[in-house]
């Protein structure tokens, strides 16, 4: 009998009760302050822990052993061997008699890149051409030639130009309907090849490619021939060089004239931009090469005259004793 109905509230309660839903900012700002610090705590506490974990040493390895002494190993606890390049290649085509592999098969070299420079700067991803001394496939390039001369189509037709004309092949171009390995052209039509540069990219004629120029029959005859290769991921270049079957002294001469013109793309006074070389066959293992006597040694012939300007600069002093 004393309890209230159901939905009947005392008189004031119900105002009370709203009041003390709200909570008024003076009230509020003490828990806000108080949550505001611990974060800052937590936030601190975390930096803290992070610098603890960049501050701890690094867990000490063993050095890698030089030379295995039995002939089962674990490859990962002693470098790898590196190889002079007359003893690589003998190895390879010593794989290819034991394996019974085709011994017309590729050789292929893959060549680790440096690619930094001063100040945070590094050399771009590149691709060029180059004359090998010793062909090592029939394969001929196919090249467009841009000219307007009539004699000048002739002569690139007569030299084994693929394909030859002037403006109307921008069309047929940029509608992927033409395509071709290698694009040449005359200085006169180049003002009107514009609209092809964001298609051909680096394939564009220019002079430093040596793709643009006055003499058709030497730029169709290095183009038709010569060996393309590219920067991949940044900084490896992976290509193949020769045949297995050739002379030993044919796969060198390749080998070192990609590798010295690779060398022409970082200036000579920076580290050398090969860092490491790998050759293979199409069927072998590869076999890390000893990288002296392969570079140009541009660096030394540097060091030898400010040697010699040395020796000028101590002789001086002592030829003018001698005269007084």
């Amino acid at each position: 009998a004393l309890a209230p109905r159901c939905g009947w509230v005392l008189p004031g309660l119900e105002q009370r009760l709203a009041e003390s839903a709200v909570v008024s900012p003076a009230t509020a700002r003490p828990y806000a302050a108080a949550a505001a610090k611990g974060a800052k705590k937590d936030a601190k506490r975390s930096r803290q822990e992070k610098e603890k974990v960049k501050e701890k040493p690094l867990p000490r390895r063993r050095p890698l052993m030089s030379k295995p002494v039995d002939d089962v190993y674990l490859t990962w606890l002693y470098k790898r061997p590196s190889y002079g390049l007359e003893q690589a290649v003998a190895m390879l085509k010593r794989f290819q008699e034991l394996d019974f592999t085709p011994p017309r098969q590729f050789v292929y070299i893959n060549v680790f890149l440096d690619m930094a420079l001063h100040k945070k700067k590094k050399v771009d991803p590149f691709s060029s051409s180059v004359a090998l001394p010793h062909r090592f496939t029939d394969e001929v390039n196919k090249v467009l030639v841009f000219t307007e001369n009539e004699q000048e189509a002739e002569v690139a037709h007569e030299h084994g130009a693929a394909i030859v004309g002037g403006v109307e092949l921008i069309k047929w171009i940029l509608e992927d309907e033409i395509q071709a390995d290698f694009y040449v052209a005359v200085p006169a039509i180049m003002p009107k090849l514009i609209p092809l540069r964001n298609k051909l990219k680096r394939k564009y004629p220019s002079t430093r490619r040596n793709s643009l120029g006055s003499d058709i029959p030497k730029m169709v005859q290095f183009f038709r021939e010569c060996h393309e290769y590219t920067v991949e991921d940044e900084s490896v270049i992976k290509t193949r060089i020769a045949r297995l079957d050739m002379p030993t002294e044919y796969i060198i001469a390749n080998l070192k004239t990609i590798i010295h013109d690779i060398c022409t793309f970082k200036p000579s006074n920076f580290d050398p931009i090969v860092q490491r070389l790998v050759i293979r066959s199409s069927t072998s293992e590869g076999l890390l090469l000893n990288l002296d006597g392969i570079l140009p040694q541009v660096e030394k012939a540097e060091e030898k005259e400010e040697e010699n300007a040395n020796d000028e600069d101590e002789q001086k002093p002592a030829q003018e004793l001698i005269s007084t």
